[in-house]
Formats: C-alpha cells, structure tokens, sequence
C-alpha cells in the first residue's frame, strides 16, 4: 500500500495551493483519509479528515475556514489552502486508517497508512 503526495511547494502570504493525495494498492472506498502536518521543530498535528463517503468533514480549529478538505475518489484526497500563513508551513501527510465506516479522528495513531509527506513553505 502506498499514498503518494504531492503539491507542496514554496508561496507568497495569502497565496494558495492545492495538494493532492494517490492511494494504491487497496481501496479505502470505506475508509477516513486525512491531512496532518508537521511544522518545524514541532510534532505531527492534525489538518483535516474526511469520511468514507466524503458525508462528513472534521477540520483543526487553527485551519480557521481557509483549508478544504475534499475526496476526489475513492483513493485520491485533496487539500486547498487558502490564505497561506508563514506559520503554515510544514511537512504535509496523507493518511488513512485501516477500519471501515470509522470516525474521523485526530490521533496520528489512529491511522495505519501514511505517504512520504509534501513540503509547504509560506514565505512572509
């Protein structure tokens, strides 16, 4: 199994990007996929989660409405961020957990499967 991560890069203060998340080798057709991200020097926190059917979302209160979380598939998940804030930056992951029809949790170790991460810099 593999998630696959992309779309990071380096942007201006109040720009956007767009990151994108490939699953394969199984389908997570039942499962949550999330976003979390680790800024520098400091732990893994949780960005964003959807739910298997996309029904449901769960976003981190620092997001503050400038982040989309979206499913674009079974197997592929997206980030927009909007409004980009130097303190944005980090690595970014792609998750999903192993169990079906399961809650969107914030917990890193709720999650079973884990991509390579995607560097956002957010220059001021």
């Amino acid at each position: 199994v593999q998630l696959q991560a992309s779309g990071g890069g380096l942007v201006q203060a109040g720009g956007s990007l767009r990151l994108s998340c490939a699953a394969s080798g199984r389908t997570f057709s039942k499962n949550v996929m999330a976003w979390f991200r680790q800024p520098p020097g400091k732990e893994c926190e949780f960005v964003a989660g959807v739910s298997w059917r996309a029904s449901a979302v769960r976003y981190a209160d620092s997001i503050e409405g400038r982040f989309a979380i979206s499913r674009d598939n079974e197997n592929t998940v997206s980030l927009e961020m909007n409004s980009l804030k130097p303190e944005d930056t980090a690595v970014y992951y792609c998750a999903a957990d192993g169990l079906s029809y399961g809650l969107i949790y914030t917990g890193e170790k709720e999650y079973m499967y884990w991509g390579q991460g995607t560097l956002v810099t957010v220059s001021s």
